[in-house]
């Protein structure tokens, strides 16, 4: 039997399969895949490429704009990207990595989160209604009835659930696992099913759900989605996931000149790393820069690369030129920015020490403040304070220096 497939599409195909792998841990399967470009080619319909995200809290950071990255490559190799918002399975909460049952979010939280989202998405992916189709999944599941669920429940043994890590750790442990955080994957998996996915993006993290995807659209009759996975963004600390809880983080809303500082305090061992999946720059030069140049300069270029790609070449010229002057002259940062600190958290003009760092905005948690204090990071006024039990008197103009980076001319209100 005579292929019906162009030379050119197959070629085509696989020049886009090429690309595809970059940064790529597995693809189930390469074989698919290239089925599925090469027969998009072809019949010039482009690949309807998934990623959902629960609108779990408001900020994306770098680690979430790895697989938002892939999928930008998939759009611009001509594609079409399915963006779903799981305004819906945010209700139950992604399972995955947790050791106890997420709490359940508000409909205002999931609401005020989900607009973020997509306006913090729209920093990677191409929004043009002809690139970006945007879904809501309580669309579909909040129309099915309890027959339905129950149906759907049935397409998934608890056996079967627990083979996946997460729930097998927790079951192991002793700690009490919710009968409906079995239903999460089945609910991901089932919104491949109504917008027909070819391609569904995630994760390491997200395997499981997207492979559970892959077997109800079996079930239901329909070509399985192929299903690309991509590493976990290690944070700047160079220890764990890169996440708002750990501080370790580079938030995609950050300002350009701290985003910048805040890369250029990694670890040299991740800018091989975080070439790769944060930014466009091609493998081989990467390779051949890390090899030659000396690592402050290359991370120089680094920084440069992810601030341009949030706010653009002049930008990040900008941001590079304050951080050599701010951290090799050891200088203030020419433009200090306000931490507003409201009144009514001081006492007598005073405050705890660790509560400042917190309400300046410059740790996200109290195990962060306590930490910085202690490594002797933070300095008010250019004195160094260390004890995370003391209380300052503060007033407006007051210099908040923490870390190497983050700086705030204090305004009381």
């Amino acid at each position: 039997m005579t292929d019906p497939l162009p030379q050119s599409a197959k070629d085509e195909a696989l020049r886009q399969l090429q690309m595809l792998r970059r940064g790529a841990v597995q693809i189930y399967t390469e074989d698919e895949l290239c089925g599925k470009l090469a027969r998009a080619v072809a019949a010039r319909r482009p690949l309807r490429i998934k990623l959902g995200m629960d609108p779990t809290a408001p900020d994306i950071h770098l680690g979430h704009t790895v697989v938002m990255g892939k999928m930008r490559q998939f759009q611009d190799l001509g594609h079409k990207a399915v963006l779903i918002i799981g305004d819906y399975t945010a209700r139950v909460g992604d399972p995955t990595g947790a050791n106890h049952t997420r709490p359940i979010l508000t409909d205002e939280q999931i609401e005020k989160n989900a607009r973020t989202y997509f306006e913090q998405a729209g920093k990677v992916l191409d929004t043009s209604p002809e690139k970006l189709e945007l879904r809501h999944n309580s669309e579909w599941l909040a129309k099915l009835t309890f027959a339905d669920v129950l149906r759907l429940a049935a397409k998934m043994t608890v056996a079967r659930m627990l083979e996946r890590d997460t729930f097998e750790k927790r079951y192991r442990a002793g700690d009490p696992i919710g009968v409906h955080e079995f239903l999460y994957p089945l609910m991901q998996a089932y919104d491949s099913v109504v917008i027909n996915a070819d391609v569904e993006l995630g994760g390491t993290d997200q395997t499981f759900n997207c492979l559970a995807g892959r077997e109800l659209m079996r079930d239901a009759g329909i070509e399985a989605q192929v299903v690309l996975t991509m590493p976990l963004l290690v944070g700047l600390d160079g220890a764990d996931k890169m996440s708002k809880s750990k501080g370790n983080y580079v938030g995609v809303t950050d300002p350009a000149n701290d985003m910048f500082g805040k890369v250029m305090s990694i670890p040299d061992a991740l800018m091989e790393n975080y070439f790769t999946l944060l930014t466009a720059v091609p493998e081989g030069e990467i390779r051949e820069m890390l090899r030659s140049v000396h690592p402050r300069e290359a991370k120089e270029r680094l920084a440069s690369a992810i601030v341009a790609r949030y706010y653009g070449e002049e930008a990040a010229r900008r941001a590079a030129e304050e951080f050599r002057r701010v951290f090799s002259a050891k200088e203030k940062p020419s433009d200090i920015p306000e931490a507003v600190i409201p009144a009514s958290e001081l006492a007598e003009g005073t405050i705890g020490l660790a509560r400042l760092v917190v309400a300046a905005g410059f740790a996200a948690s109290n195990s962060e403040d306590m930490r910085l204090i202690q490594q002797g990071a933070v300095r008010l006024n250019n004195v160094m304070l260390s004890d995370p039990k003391a209380h300052v008197a503060v007033e407006s103009g007051a210099v908040l220096h923490v870390g190497k980076r983050r700086w705030g001319r204090i305004v009381v209100r």
